[in-house]
């Protein structure tokens, strides 16, 4: 089998957005996949145990034989139908497995006999995550600047604004607060050093992120990434508190909402977003102290009718002082655990958008490239807390 065309690891087949077919089982899809890519497996999850067992115990060769007899007749020809029906919509699709080996030479013969050659990725699933985690280890390498700010100071919208901006909590699918969870699924700690990595093959000159703990949600920055983030210059976003209140409040409510009634309908929607937000309230005890947390409960019980009346604004009753006695006090806390911290800019939202463009300028000037068209230096690749 070892005729079958090869084609190289090479980032541009996730820029291109090229259709890739993931022939590893589900299991091994589900802790983490290349961007866009489809799990359409050789082997589903019982059937990979199996054949692992009789590798450990009888040898490559008992293995394939016990692989060939357990994904034949009805259940191969399911399978490869799978496949040709991707391939028709997708004539320039790929193939790939876990280190480009055995799984996805299989899948190119049985596709062949079908009547169609198709690429599988040479080093696989494998090779891909490498060339991501080196582009990620890369950035650290780039101009890199940080906008920090109090809770509601709009700061994901700021980096959203921009077009060198990374959104570290839009890759982790979580706003980076105890209020942040979002209502589908977390990625991955691997697919969210890939979402990262993919958004990074259009930022290789100066970056904008947004000051975050390391921690973000489930999710962990890459290490190499998150030291370059703690010693980089940063811009300080400043507004009042009835602007963050605002913007907290279309967060946390009127955002949250929105995603919960088109994904479960009114009914189930409106009992988990009151879950999730009570929840969200109580995992802060130890910081918020049994009475404080108690009269915030109770404010929060009534915003919840009164929402369910139509006053939306009863909300502030219980963000108010949620900003004032638990985030701006921490994140003030934390000013002054770092007095190190360069601010190269304070100021309002508006002010602050336009100080990191012109960052932006003169990083790429001093680079003596133009803005988005910075050039990386190469470091050792291996990202985050998973290597693959």
């Amino acid at each position: 089998m070892n005729q079958w065309p090869l084609v190289e690891p090479d980032l541009a087949l996730l820029r291109e957005g090229r259709v890739l077919i993931d022939v590893r089982a589900p299991v091994e899809f589900a802790q983490g996949a290349l961007p866009g890519a489809l799990n359409l497996s050789l082997m589903d999850d019982e059937e990979r145990h199996r054949v692992g067992i009789e590798y450990k115990y009888g040898g490559q060769q008992a293995a394939i034989a016990l692989g060939q007899r357990l994904v034949s007749g009805g259940t191969r020809a399911a399978r490869v139908d799978a496949w040709m029906r991707v391939l028709e919509k997708h004539p320039d699709a790929i193939v790939y497995c876990f280190r480009g080996g055995l799984r996805s030479q299989v899948a190119q013969q049985w596709i062949s006999e079908a009547g169609v050659t198709r690429p599988r990725i040479r080093g696989g699933w494998k090779a891909m995550r490498q060339a991501l985690c080196a582009r990620i280890d890369s950035a650290a390498e780039q101009p890199l600047l940080v906008v920090g700010g109090l809770t509601g100071c709009a700061k994901t919208s700021l980096i959203l604004a921009l077009d060198n901006g990374l959104d570290l909590e839009g890759c982790a699918r979580h706003k980076g607060s105890a209020f942040g969870r979002h209502p589908l699924p977390a990625p991955s700690q691997i697919d969210f050093e890939h979402a990262m990595g993919l958004r990074l093959l259009d930022l290789p000159g100066p970056l904008v992120v947004e000051d975050e703990s390391r921690h973000i949600g489930a999710a962990n920055v890459p290490l190499t990434l998150w030291r370059a983030m703690e010693q980089t210059p940063r811009l300080r976003v400043e507004m009042p508190l009835d602007w963050r209140l605002a913007r907290i409040h279309k967060d946390y409510i009127d955002d949250l909402w929105e995603v919960y009634r088109k994904q479960c309908g009114e009914w189930l929607g409106w009992a988990l977003m009151q879950k999730q937000l009570a929840g969200s309230l109580a995992r802060l005890r130890k910081r918020l102290g049994r009475a404080r947390l108690a009269r915030l409960q109770r404010l929060q019980l009534l915003a919840f009718r009164e929402h369910a009346r139509g006053n939306r604004q009863a909300h502030e009753a219980w963000l108010a002082p949620l900003l004032t006695e638990y985030y701006d006090p921490m994140y003030r806390y934390q000013l002054e655990k770092h007095p190190e911290q360069r601010f190269l800019h304070v100021g309002d939202w508006e002010s602050c958008l336009a100080a990191a463009k012109e960052w932006t300028a003169e990083a790429a000037r001093v680079g003596d490239l133009p803005a988005g068209r910075q050039t990386n230096r190469g470091v050792s690749p291996g990202c985050g807390a998973a290597t693959g």
